[in-house]
């Protein structure tokens, strides 16, 4: 037990590192919390400082989760006794997976060492989701960007790509024979609802025909420099 909780606390710490904040005081001299939506995360890097540091930001970010499922959670073997499952039918690797994933992503939302001001934890998310099992979250990535493409709503392919990511693992394990814990189709579907509740305002937009589309894809070069070449 003693190993599950210092894996816990080592993905935390990780997830912490607040990688948007320090890419602009460091780099721009701005406390990116100040501008644009007031969120520690990737995308109001990539629409505060440009494209160039939201990307850097987004793949750090990213990375996080997937380091802390794919190598940190294995540090529990080599502690004290090693692991063991809360209870008899939870797989222990399914479980030091989802709990190694959920300290870089609570990390990442409430870090340490920003007094606990974070981001909303999508990018270290989906990194951590790549981590414990990529195909599914690769299909729903590539709906994701069907949709907004084709649609410009960001919205609805957050939406769908949610909605269809428990299922992608229930078809993987049940049609193709692949070897899916069920904690972790579980953990998946929880994930899901979760976002698909969050996105509540705008699924009630969608239905209504008012919810905002994507103007342009082209690269953004941040509301900084846009104001400093107006000046």
């Amino acid at each position: 037990m003693l190993s599950i909780v210092v894996v816990f606390i080592i993905c935390y710490l990780i997830g912490s590192i607040p990688s948007s904040l320090w890419m602009g005081k460091i780099f721009f001299a701005v406390d990116i919390r100040e501008h644009g939506s007031g969120n520690a995360g990737a995308t109001n890097t990539f629409r505060i400082l440009g494209w160039k540091a939201g990307t850097i930001v987004l793949l750090f970010d990213f990375g996080k989760g997937l380091l802390c499922t794919t190598v940190i959670s294995g540090l529990a073997y080599s502690i004290g006794s090693g692991p063991v499952s809360f209870y008899a039918n939870w797989d222990v690797d399914a479980m030091l997976l989802i709990l190694s994933g959920m300290g870089a992503v609570a990390g990442h939302m409430f870090p340490i060492y920003a007094r606990f001001s974070g981001g909303k934890g999508a990018a270290t998310a989906c990194g951590m989701l790549y981590g414990i099992e990529p195909v599914s979250i690769s299909i729903s990535l590539a709906l994701f960007l069907i949709v907004m493409f084709t649609t410009r709503y960001v919205s609805l392919g957050s939406i769908l790509a949610a909605f269809i990511y428990p299922f992608s693992q229930l078809v993987l394990r049940y049609v193709y024979g692949w070897e899916i814990d069920g904690s972790i189709i579980i953990f998946s579907s929880v994930i899901a609802l979760g976002i698909i509740i969050k996105h509540k305002g705008n699924i009630h937009r969608l239905l209504k025909g008012t919810e905002n589309r994507v103007k342009s894809f082209k690269p953004s070069k941040g509301r900084l420099k846009e104001q400093e070449s107006a000046e």
